[in-house]
């Protein structure tokens, strides 16, 4: 088995074990890079504000895939190439969010599972989301997640190592936090924004495809009317197909409707979704682990 391969396996071993401490996790290193330098804007016109964000960003885009360059130049091959792979995926925390949304719904507590929504899962209001909305926006970002969050940086490692797996971790970061139509990011964010767009073209129909095999094929109709149902090129692929292969309706209020002839989501529908995304987490890593003619 080539290096490549072992270092996959080994961060998804090490990822069982959880998140990293803070000071020690690049993601919120790349947060706080953000972070301060959108404190640094100072532009007025929209022009000013697109080269501002596009500059900003490629500052930081450039220092994260030369760290990743380093780091993959670092004594030890696969085994330290794993250990540094595994912050830039997170697959059991995003499970884990997703069950203590179950846990709270499924305990009548629904101010409790808005909170947990809001504070693991979504950017949107959560405060008016009947119970339904909340199981459905649960299944929502579980599909998103899993393509950002699983299949997209081991995606990019297979094809580029660590240099592209960190270039797309900052990137699917800003994106995040400044991939937003307000005044202030409206123009900041395009750069980031589109930049995440080509980046996930490849991971998000992989994650759809994965999950419509996983599911024997049931989400195949609703991923292939649905997919382009959202705003985002890439966002709409994997949660079309995993509410047609849960048969559930998946809306944002105003924005999209996935499935619409589903059923209405319940608390019972997230663990059946988060039995999928382990299904479809298994068949998209059994697929990035298979050998190429370079691995011999």
């Amino acid at each position: 088995m080539s290096g490549s391969r072992r270092a996959m396996l080994l961060a998804l071993a090490l990822d069982l074990l959880g998140e990293p401490p803070a000071p020690l996790h690049p993601v919120v290193w790349m947060g706080n890079f953000l972070k301060a330098a959108r404190g640094r804007w100072r532009a007025g016109t929209p022009a000013d504000h697109f080269r501002e964000g596009a500059v900003w960003w490629a500052l930081g885009a450039g220092t994260s895939a030369g760290a990743g360059a380093l780091a993959q130049r670092l004594p030890g091959g696969w085994l330290t190439q794993g250990i540094l792979l595994k912050p830039l995926l997170a697959r059991r925390a995003l499970f884990a969010a997703v069950d203590e949304v179950h846990t709270a719904l499924a305990a009548n507590d629904l101010p409790e599972a808005r909170r947990l929504l809001a504070w693991h899962l979504v950017s949107r209001e959560t405060s008016e989301l009947m119970a339904s909305e909340v199981a459905g926006a649960a299944i929502e970002s579980l599909a998103e997640n899993l393509s950002d969050s699983v299949v997209a940086p081991l995606l990019c490692f297979r094809a580029g190592g660590l240099p592209l797996a960190a270039l797309y971790r900052y990137t699917n970061t800003a994106d995040a936090m400044w991939g937003y139509r307000t005044p202030e990011l409206e123009y900041a964010g395009k750069v980031a924004a589109h930049a995440d767009d080509v980046l996930n073209l490849a991971p998000a129909r992989l994650t759809a495809l994965c999950a419509v095999l996983a599911s024997g094929g049931r989400g195949l109709g609703v991923w292939a009317s649905d997919r382009r149902n959202t705003a985002s090129p890439n966002a709409g692929h994997p949660m079309s197909a995993f509410a047609g292969a849960l048969g559930v309706y998946l809306d944002k209020r105003g924005v999209y409707v996935l499935n619409a002839g589903g059923r209405v989501p319940q608390a019972a529908d997230l663990p059946r979704a988060l039995k999928l995304a382990h299904r479809t987490f298994a068949l998209s890593t059994l697929l990035l682990l298979l050998p190429r003619k370079k691995d011999a």
